[in-house]
């Protein structure tokens, strides 16, 4: 993917750099369902990363706007939802992600966290990806189920014309049939090639969208081999929907990864991360 700007390889997130030279993590809930929830998923992955030596930046949404059902769990909505992302922030001394869905959001939600991530499903809002980048702090813009890998470089264009070069690229898989999609990893290596740190959402990538009639489904079991072959593929980060139990999971738990789980597959990502990095960057 080729963009109408280059920039650094890394971008400063809370005192850590997050770029191509490490691998790093986004991760949390994916919508904040409880003050205690939050605090013990964003604990406990500061701590693994920690231990791990992984940048990590916690995510989680105060509003699940983009739902198929209206009877789906949205979350604590933006007043309560940011006050919780700050005292996390605050008291964790972690990085904080979440996404918005319109325009009047920005400010408000750039005043509080430390990363801004455009849905996949809004890629091609205009208005929006501006709004974002015009805050000038680092964004997270993911690819739509429905954009070819190259369609990226216009919408990574938009962010660049606001000035913004703190960008993140994000893949989280592609449409494939009816309540179904499908992980190209020629995707990944061709986002990977581009100027900006390239992530792979592991979890959203096994979901299957309305597959539940009022709720989307997921295939957890691929979360981890998806990640692996993505971190081989030239994936610089993975983002990962963490919860302590995914089956009780208010939203999109069947594509959630286990708490417990969090430990062993990070260990792994980091280790094909160091064995492969130097050869996907003689391949960029």
């Amino acid at each position: 993917m080729e963009t109408t700007a280059r920039s650094a390889a890394s971008i400063e997130i809370g005192g850590r750099s997050f770029g191509k030279d490490r691998f790093f993590v986004i991760a949390g809930p994916c919508v904040l369902e409880s003050e205690e929830l939050a605090f013990t998923v964003a604990r406990t992955l500061r701590d693994v990363c920690q231990g791990l030596d992984i940048p990590f930046i916690f995510k989680s949404s105060y509003d699940k706007a983009n739902r198929t059902s209206i009877q789906s769990f949205r979350g604590p909505g933006l007043k309560a939802g940011l006050d919780l992302l700050g005292r996390i922030r605050a008291d964790l001394g972690v990085p904080v992600l979440t996404d918005v869905h319109s325009v009047d959001e920005v400010a408000p939600v750039a005043a509080v966290v430390d990363v801004l991530q455009t849905p996949a499903f809004l890629a091609r809002q205009t208005d929006l990806i501006v709004a974002c980048a015009r805050t000038n702090k680092p964004i997270n813009i993911k690819k739509a189920q429905f954009l070819a890998p190259w369609d990226m470089q216009q919408v990574v264009a938009k962010a660049e014309s606001a000035g913004n070069k703190r960008i993140l690229v994000t893949e989280r898989g592609s449409c494939f049939g009816y309540n179904n999609l499908v992980v190209d990893m020629r995707s990944v290596a061709l986002l990977s090639r581009g100027p900006y740190p390239m992530v792979f959402d592991a979890t959203h990538s096994v979901q299957l969208p309305g597959g539940r009639g009022t709720a989307s489904g997921g295939q957890r079991d691929f979360v981890e081999p998806l990640a692996r072959a993505a971190v081989a593929a030239g994936a610089d980060g993975v983002f990962m929907e963490v919860h302590e139990d995914p089956d009780r999971a208010l939203c999109d738990g069947a594509n959630s990864l286990r708490l417990r789980d969090v430990p062993a597959v990070l260990r792994a990502l980091r280790d094909i991360y160091t064995v492969t990095r130097k050869h996907v960057n003689a391949a960029r």
